[in-house]
């Protein structure tokens, strides 16, 4: 990367803020915007045929979401490293997100020229996290520290895995060899938990916290 700008690929589905982005990315003397993609999907593929050497990836995005991004580098061994720009930035999303290998997280919030200093600093190796984003990561790995029991039984997340998977209580009951009435009561346990009241949300919430891919 010595001796060349920064090669830079930005990934938002609003198309508002996709464009200010680019457009600080463009001013930067010593970045060079390569792509700009509006899904997960595009993303993934130009990561994939350009290899820039940073990604600022939304979090929520249509087809795939920022973490499965991150998560399909990971795998596949790409060099890109991921900076995340979120509207969500509550601890338990910056942990997962910093545990699954981005190297940065910052608000939407964040001026343009915090933008491109964190693409410069992760692009040398570094990680950027803002003092805001800091604080309720810190407060999360306390909350995690403090409570190792696991938050859902061996039981409990079978029957998650199945919810993900679209099954009915009866079909859960008979892969599992439990009845009816077991079932839902793991279900309303589940919900408890996870601090949901209906199925789409505890998938949601599973997802959130890394209990389900």
């Amino acid at each position: 990367m010595s001796g060349r700008p920064v090669q830079v690929l930005v990934a938002d589905n609003h198309p508002l803020y996709r464009d200010a982005v680019a457009a600080a990315i463009r001013r930067a003397p010593l970045l060079d915007l390569v792509a700009e993609e509006c899904d997960g999907r595009g993303a993934l593929d130009a990561v994939r045929e350009l290899e820039p050497d940073v990604a600022l990836l939304d979090m929520r995005m249509p087809d795939l979401d920022g973490m499965q991004v991150l998560k399909a580098l990971v795998r596949e061994g790409l060099h890109t490293r991921v900076v995340f720009l979120s509207a969500h930035t509550d601890g338990g999303t910056v942990y997962a997100a910093v545990g699954a290998g981005a190297c940065g997280y910052l608000s939407k919030d964040a001026p343009a020229d915090a933008v491109c200093d964190a693409v410069a600093v992760v692009a040398r190796g570094g990680t950027v996290l803002p003092p805001d984003v800091q604080d309720g990561m810190a407060a999360e790995i306390r909350s995690r520290a403090g409570d190792e029991r696991p938050l859902i039984t061996p039981r409990e997340q079978e029957v998650l895995e199945l919810v993900a998977d679209g099954c009915s209580a009866p079909e859960m009951a008979k892969r599992l060899h439990l009845s009816h009435g077991t079932v839902k009561s793991h279900l309303q346990n589940l919900y408890q938990r996870l601090g949901v009241s209906d199925r789409a949300a505890a998938v949601a919430e599973a997802m959130r916290r890394g209990l389900l891919e």
